[in-house]
């Protein structure tokens, strides 16, 4: 009877907080496998919510001095930044930059989509947080699971579980999010506007050489993004050199889904409920979701702002696809795009933008780094 009394024991340690917790845990499971959003994250990072808001959970470290394994791989991956970087090979090795090399000034667009960030930034500071935690909240915008886990991560930032789940979330909402946005900044004509695509072959070489440049332009210019553009670009060689293409598939497979799978599950030691369950946890959902629009909204004034000037109109749709969330929303230009006229193409405009967005985000990561000591 003492056995079956001790077997039981742990229930009263259930609490109200850590219920909720696992609930939202089982929404993101929910999330990840009915809707197919963000699944090879959220899916994970739902199963660590479970597990660390388990009462007297083995997953993590007890007062007692018990160490748990979340905790171990955390400090091995991410309190290191280990994790996000690795991640970044296999993102480099999957993106194809040729329709940015074929017309470089799309480049623009996705300078002026990281608006959001440093609005977000702004935002969150007059609401009271920290310099660091405003960083990290910003980190979100850039709408770049990665970037948000660095820069989130080099703070130190108690709220990394809710700017990881914001910024998932968000990126996986992007269809959603996106569309609105973008008919209440553009009228019917300018969504009409045709593009067509003009898209120069881009020799080996230049090819080659983008990756190594970028890469030495961001240390000079932005010297704490050298890191997280270094992978990128690396992963991006890789992919480009014709001399590894086993290096490359792995990259892009093996390797991006297994650092996935120990991101999502290590994220989850910031998601105990004592920590999660906050009203500073609902300002940053708010936080995330005004980044996201911003951002778009930055695209898009780029895009009317040069028609201003400009003979040859740029379709202001394509300026949206500026944020990182890489091919979402160049996706969802093309569509609209579709949906307006079936025989306006948007989708390597998009693309080229949607890529040059992926580079943006990462370098304004490293100037928020460089503008906000740690």
């Amino acid at each position: 009877m003492d056995q079956l009394v001790q077997l039981f024991e742990n229930v009263k340690n259930i609490d109200a907080k850590s219920v909720v917790m696992i609930v939202i845990g089982a929404l993101l499971i929910y999330l990840a496998i009915k809707h197919d959003m963000e699944p090879s994250l959220l899916l994970p990072m739902g199963f660590g919510a479970i597990l660390v808001n388990l009462p007297l959970s083995g997953a993590i470290n007890q007062e007692g001095g018990e160490i748990g394994i979340l905790n171990v791989l955390y400090d091995a991956g991410i309190g290191n930044e280990l994790f996000p970087l690795l991640l970044f090979i296999g993102i480099g090795a999957m993106i194809d930059f040729g329709p940015l090399l074929s017309n470089p000034k799309l480049l623009m667009f996705g300078a002026a989509a990281q608006f959001g960030i440093f609005f977000t930034f702004a935002l969150a500071s007059l609401l009271g947080f920290t310099p660091q935690d405003a960083a990290s909240v910003s980190a979100i915008a850039t709408a770049d699971g990665p970037t948000s886990i660095f820069i989130s991560q080099y703070y130190n930032s108690k709220y990394m579980g809710a700017i990881l789940v914001a910024a998932y979330s968000y990126m996986a909402l992007v269809p959603i999010i996106q569309p609105p946005v973008i008919k209440m900044m553009t009228t019917k004509q300018e969504r009409l506007i045709k593009m067509p695509y003009e898209g120069k072959e881009v020799s080996k070489t230049v090819r080659i050489l983008f990756p190594i440049i970028i890469t030495i332009i961001a240390g000079i210019f932005a010297r704490r993004s050298v890191a997280l553009i270094g992978f990128l670009m690396f992963g991006n060689l890789i992919r480009e050199c014709g001399v590894l293409d086993s290096l490359s598939e792995t990259a892009q497979k093996v390797l991006a889904n297994l650092i996935t799978i120990f991101l999502g599950l290590t994220i989850s030691v910031r998601m105990v409920a004592a920590d999660f369950l906050t009203w500073e946890t609902l300002l940053i959902l708010g936080l995330g979701l005004i980044g996201f629009v911003f951002d778009t909204i930055g695209g898009i004034l780029l895009a009317k702002l040069i028609n201003l000037f400009s003979k040859k109109k740029v379709n202001p749709m394509i300026g949206a696809a500026g944020i990182s969330a890489f091919p979402m929303s160049s996706r969802v230009v093309h569509k609209m795009g579709l949906k307006e006229d079936p025989h306006n193409f948007l989708l390597m405009h998009a693309a080229g933008v949607n890529v040059s967005g992926q580079i943006a985000s990462v370098i304004a990561g490293g100037l928020i780094i460089t503008l906000v000591a740690r």
